[in-house]
This record gives structure tokens, sequence and C-alpha cells, in this order.
């Protein structure tokens, strides 16, 4: 009998969120008309008050740059601008200082404020090419996740099929009375397929729960939840067991992922216990979170393979038990995060590992 179930649960694609919000089409012309009033505005006062030119052609080239700052114009069109405007105001500064209103000191500002929103443009043209790759690449790195997680869910449903047919005729075979040998055979044989069936569809599940939206959250009693995983796999295993969970309440989570997570934990701590070993699970609630927390007194985890303990395909060689597929640890890690929680492991001073599956209250509305 297996003791963990390797189907994938029946989870719906994830939508696709939109990742950028569109602006209304008429705000750029509006931007574009305010500015042309602002200026010819400006420059109507550069008339009206000789010698007090100075303040309205600042404000030119200060609204020009809060424009610029909002729509960000290719380089062709604001150079034209800048010089659509600044040969008429600079010509009115001219003409003032020949008539002597103003200091033709003052007319060096005529290179100066152009020269300056030039250089903003140029600034803001990097900005602007570097969001430009900045988005190009995160396009190109979704998309090379989005190939991978079709990859993993094609080649679950690829291999399922084959493995399949393939048991069956080997536990017909089985079946029929064959030399010990050619049974040991057939047993190795099948149980090479067996995990070759829970790779498939772990893999099925992993490419599925990668983002998160996979989830199916119902209302559903966690610690009801635990103790029912804590009582089926006391029957299953001979390990001293021990079970103890806290009252959660009813909260909104994902009751079947939950549950393959916690069946790798207690799979993985039974592979790595001799019978007789102690194996407890615990759910606590110490404050706005849940804990589920899986310990053994096995031999534990080598310092060296703590980091790695969680990467995909990674696995030790059980000393009781079979090989594993190396992505039960996996899975459970990605179903604790797809939930907004954590899933983190040490080992426990007395020996053995004490993995830790964290989860956020979520209740219930109502």
């Amino acid at each position: 009998m297996s003791v963990i179930s390797s189907r994938a649960p029946d989870l719906a694609e994830p939508a696709t969120v939109p990742t950028a919000v569109v602006r209304h089409p008429w705000t750029g012309l509006v931007v574009d008309v305010a500015l042309a009033v602002f200026v010819v505005a400006m420059m109507i006062l550069m008339l009206a008050l000789p010698g007090h030119e100075s303040g309205p052609f600042h404000f030119i080239f200060f609204g020009l740059a809060l424009a610029y700052g909002y729509r960000v114009w290719p380089v062709a069109p604001t150079v034209a601008v800048i010089l659509v405007i600044s040969l008429p105001s600079g010509w009115l500064l001219v003409s003032h200082a020949e008539e002597g209103f103003i200091a033709r000191a003052q007319l060096a500002e005529i290179p100066v404020m152009p020269l300056v929103m030039l250089a903003m443009v140029w600034h803001a043209q990097r900005r602007v090419t570097a969001l430009r790759q900045v988005t190009e690449l995160a396009r190109l790195q979704q998309a090379g996740v989005d190939r991978e997680r079709e990859f993993f869910r094609d080649a679950s449903h690829a291999i399922r099929a084959p493995v399949t047919i393939a048991r069956g005729h080997l536990e017909l075979a089985a079946m029929t009375a064959l030399p010990d040998q050619v049974q040991a055979d057939l047993s190795v044989a099948l149980t090479q397929l067996e995990r070759m069936s829970a790779l498939s569809n772990r893999l099925l599940a992993l490419a599925r729960l990668d983002t998160g939206s996979a989830l199916r959250r119902q209302p559903t009693d966690l610690a009801e939840l635990v103790r029912e995983l804590g009582d089926n796999w006391r029957s299953s295993a001979g390990r001293r067991w021990s079970v103890s969970s806290e009252e959660t309440g009813i909260l909104l989570v994902d009751p079947e992922w939950l549950a393959m997570a916690v069946d790798a934990l207690l799979e993985n701590a039974v592979h790595f216990t001799a019978d007789g070993d102690a194996i407890s699970l615990t759910c606590r609630v110490p404050q706005t979170t849940c804990t589920i927390v899986v310990a053994d007194s096995g031999a534990g985890i080598g310092s060296e393979d703590l980091g790695a303990v969680f990467d995909r395909f990674w696995h030790r060689m059980p000393p009781n038990g079979p090989e594993g597929t190396g992505l039960g640890l996996s899975m459970a890690h990605a179903a604790a995060t797809a939930h907004g929680g954590s899933l983190t492991v040490r080992n426990a001073v007395e020996g053995g590992a004490i993995f830790e599956l964290t989860i956020p209250r979520t209740r219930q509305a109502g």
C-alpha cells in the first residue's frame, strides 16, 4: 500500500494577470495642449512685462520639463519643441535687451535653459532605454519560466500513460507462477515504475503550483486535517507516533495541497527512521500563523545538506524504505510558499530533523 498519494490535485490553469496599467488615450493630447497653452501664456507675459522676462522665461522651461517627465517624447520631436520654444522666447529677450529693458548679461540664459533641458532629455532617454531593456529581459525570463512549466506539464502527461500500461502488464505477470529471481526482478521494475509515476505527478503539481494562483482555498479545519493525517500514518508505519493539534478554527486554505505537503514531510521522516524510532506531528497556533511541525529521532541532516533539502531532484538515499523522487520536500516547500507561508528545516539538539511549515491564519469571511 502506498503511504502517500502522488496524485496532483486537479487544479485549473493560472489566469493571465495584466502587467501594466494602460493610460487613457486622451491623456497625452491633454498634456500637449496644456503645455502649448502654458507656453503661449508665458510669452504673452514676457511681452506684457518688459524688464521682468526672466520669470516667465524660466517658467516656460519648467513647464516643458514637467510635461516631458510625464510624456517622454522621442528625441527628435523633443529637440524640435525645444527649438520652437527657445527661438521666439530668446528673440523676445534679445529685443528687450536692445531696448534697454533688461541687462545684456541676462541673455546668457537663452542658451543655458535649452542646454539644461537637453541634458535632462539625454538622461531621461537613457532611463527609458534601460527600462525597455529590463522589461525585455523580464519578458524573456518569464517566457523561459512558462516554457519550463509547460515542459513539466507535457512531460508529466506523456510519461503517465506508458507507465500505467507497463505497470499493469507487470502486475499481471507477477500474479503468475514465476521463478524467484524473475519475481524479484518484477518487484524491482514495479518499484521503479511507481517512482516514475510519482515523479510525473509531482512534476505536474509543481508546474501548476509555482504561480500560487493554482490554489483552491476553501473553509478547512486545519487541526482536524492534521489529526486525520497523523492517524493515517500511525496505522501504516511502525514508529512511536505522537500527534497533537491545537484548535485552529475554520481557515481558508487548500486542503489537498496542505495534505500533500504534510504527507511528504511524514514520508521523509518515515524513510529516515527505523522501527521504534519516534516521529511527532504537531499543529500549533502561536499568534497570527499556524505552524505544522514534523520532528523525528533519526540521524538528522548533515550541515552541508541543509541548504539543499528543498532543491528539486535532490535527495538522500534513505536507510529505510525506497529511494524517493527528489520532489516531495520541494513540493511541500512550494505549497507553503503558495499559501504565503514558509517551510524550514533544522536539526534537533538531541538528534533528528525538525521541519516547520508555517502559513498565515486566513480565516473564513463572515
